[in-house]
């Protein structure tokens, strides 16, 4: 049988032989076994969805070294679907007879998690199928989501601990973020950036045959010719938080005085399609505040960690219905690179050139660049491009691009819609 340990806090399979005396005792602890594993609430039958694309494009040879080896030894059916092309594993969730399964795993990069979520949440029964268990085993670039779950409980980043996590069967609430342009909607889990992250995050893409050192690698370019866009944020701070910005203006009916003409959710329009129009909230009713622009960096975040070893939001929780906010207006150079190499442990967060806030909801209208009114930049969520601007990495691509740049795009968050495989603290 397989048996999990804990050593310095990485989980193994380890093997030991019981004999039985006969056949009869040997059927009353296989029994007694079943039984016990049973009271757990450990999944019997997963999909896995596995991106054999996605980082170093090593999903295929972690899955039959790593990951089938425990599922097999821990009694665990499994139907294994490969991804083929951009958005395949939304189609696959929206499609999916979930009845069928206990969970659904993706064996890939942070990517194929949002996919899914986005899948389940434009099926017409969308509010059982958020609820279907969905579970991340780290195989891409960024494997944020991964770390956060192990860390958050104090266990080491591993893929075996991510197994164990989704064999084990015990989950959390995880909130999802509804980001909209007008009647256009997505559903973000991970992040939401503009500015330096984001131009990080898809103009490296040209280096992805580097792995996870594609991303060290750009910031360096990035920085040495750091660019500063202009813009305003819009937020409703959470409790505590409330000295951030400068309140904006109300007029004689009571509603909110901006420069956009996103003045309301999106719910207020009918819905053209099913699936979940996003959280019922009218935004004229929240205390919104602001913040203009020049800006080097905005980047909003739904759990502490972006990739292994990146950091960006110490104090962010998995279900507290909040984003964490951490802006930076202007910095020096030889600055932004002190703060890049302090996000290994949250501590940038200090800096006085950061503001490290959270929000209810948010709103983002994003300018061209400081110096170059014909370029404008990147708005990616979850490393997907939303929106790109004129003179943007492949700004060809804007016609097949989610939203438009320039409008404002709102945010708001729903607390624990989705539910996470998860380590047991």
């Amino acid at each position: 049988m397989g048996v999990a340990t804990k050593r310095i806090g990485k989980r193994s399979r380890k093997d030991y032989v019981l004999e039985m005396d006969n056949d009869e005792m040997l059927n009353l602890w296989n029994h007694k076994f079943t039984q016990c594993f049973s009271s757990f609430g450990r999944p019997k039958r997963l999909f896995i969805i596995l991106n054999p694309f996605g980082g170093k494009k090593c999903a295929r040879k972690i899955f039959q070294n790593e990951v089938k080896p425990l599922l097999v030894a821990a009694g665990i059916l499994y139907t294994l679907q490969e991804t083929r092309y951009q958005l395949h594993a939304q189609e696959i969730a929206y499609k999916l007879d979930l009845l069928k399964y206990d969970g659904i795993v993706c064996i890939s990069g942070d990517g194929i998690l949002v996919e899914i979520v986005n899948g389940l949440l434009q099926r017409e029964d969308w509010d059982t199928a958020i609820k279907v268990p969905l579970g991340i085993i780290p195989a891409g670039t960024g494997n944020g989501m991964a770390k956060s779950l192990l860390d958050a409980v104090g266990e080491k980043y591993s893929i075996s601990n991510s197994v164990f996590s989704v064999i084990r069967g015990h989950k959390r609430s995880l909130d999802v973020t509804t980001v909209m342009q007008g009647v256009t909607k997505f559903f973000s889990v991970l992040m939401v950036t503009w500015g330096f992250i984001a131009d990080v995050d898809i103009e490296s893409e040209k280096y992805r045959w580097m792995g996870s050192a594609r991303l060290d690698f750009y910031v360096l370019l990035r920085i040495m010719k750091l660019r500063r866009y202009h813009g305003r944020v819009q937020f409703v701070p959470a409790p505590g938080y409330e000295a951030f910005g400068e309140p904006l203006e109300h007029n004689r009916n009571g509603e909110v005085v901006s420069s956009t003409s996103a003045q309301s959710h999106g719910n207020d329009s009918p819905a053209e399609q099913g699936g979940y129009q996003g959280p019922s909230i009218c935004s004229n009713s929240l205390e919104w505040r602001y913040l203009d622009g020049p800006f080097v960096n905005v980047w909003l975040n739904n759990v502490p960690w972006s990739g292994e070893d990146i950091m960006p939001a110490p104090e962010a929780k998995f279900s507290d219905g909040y984003l964490d906010v951490v802006i930076t207006r202007d910095c020096p150079k030889s600055t932004m690179l002190s703060l890049m190499l302090k996000m290994n442990d949250g501590s940038h967060v200090k800096s006085p050139y950061v503001m490290y806030f959270k929000v209810k909801a948010f709103r983002l209208e994003p300018g061209q660049r400081v110096g170059n009114s014909k370029k404008g930049g990147i708005i990616d969520s979850d490393g997907e491009v939303l929106a790109r601007g004129d003179g943007t990495h492949e700004c060809h691509q804007r016609s097949g691009d989610l939203m438009t740049y320039g409008p404002p795009i709102e945010m708001f968050v729903d607390k624990g819609l989705a539910t996470i495989f998860s380590p047991k603290q």
